[in-house]
């Protein structure tokens, strides 16, 4: 099937957040003077994805999400810490991790001739995102891909999220309002990526290059481990 623009989610899908995220923590404990060790990163990751759970879900907001998530993983290790201080210092850290996943910056390449001004376009890419403003806007811009999207929708900027419909209208009035079956979204994440994009009638694309089983039913069109496998998938190249 041929598409026109390629609707990529942000976190562990273009950026390795995970990285990121171990990096900032560390950094962040150290910072406050605080033991850390690699048992506390895996109790936050497990609290964290309960969050952002939540927050999929509408049962909290962006702004609760922020503390909310410090405030319980410091109740579970039993120290007393300011979670909104905590959570400001980890959000700078968490805003320098740049580092992109194996193959990203290659495949954005070759899909829309960013890095080479001689090669014509062949898609228009956008980027829409669940994470905070503060932490992906300087992230993007610190990154090989700062110019590489002809839109950014960024969920707490717009106070909706995936897989909310509302999030895909706000996005596909910035792309111009194109017709649904010239999109695809590319994500990690089942829930939001996958889910919202079937909610909105696109197509889906699952980047799982881990090889997770999918135990909720949500069907993708596509499924890959590798981005580069997006370059046979995509459709016939064109031009802009």
């Amino acid at each position: 099937m041929s598409y026109d623009w390629l609707l990529f989610d942000a976190d562990n899908t273009l950026f390795d957040f995970d990285d990121a995220e171990a990096k900032a923590l560390a950094h962040t404990f150290a910072d406050f003077n605080l033991p850390y060790a690699p048992a506390v990163g895996e109790t936050y990751h497990v609290i964290n994805a309960e969050i952002w759970r939540e927050f999929e879900q509408g049962r909290i907001t962006s702004a609760q999400l922020r503390t909310e998530r410090f405030a319980r993983l410091f109740a579970a290790l039993q120290a007393k810490v300011d979670a909104g201080a905590f959570s400001a210092r980890y959000l700078r850290h968490l805003a320098n991790g740049t580092r992109l996943i194996d193959g990203a910056e290659e495949v954005i390449g070759a899909l829309n001739g960013y890095f080479d001004p001689a090669q014509h376009k062949r898609y228009h890419i956008a980027l829409i995102t669940n994470g905070l403003k503060d932490v992906q806007r300087p992230r993007l811009a610190r990154s090989a891909l700062a110019n590489a999207f002809d839109a950014v929708i960024i969920s707490d900027e717009e106070g909706v999220a995936k897989p909310d419909p509302a999030l895909f209208d706000i996005a596909f009035a910035r792309m111009g309002q194109p017709d649904k079956t010239a999109v695809l979204i590319i994500g990690d994440s089942l829930s939001s990526d996958i889910q919202g994009g079937i909610n909105y009638g696109i197509d889906t694309c699952w980047y799982n290059p881990k090889g997770n089983p999918n135990p909720n039913g949500v069907t993708p069109t596509y499924e890959i481990g590798h981005l580069s496998q997006l370059l046979a998938i995509s459709g016939p190249k064109r031009r802009f």
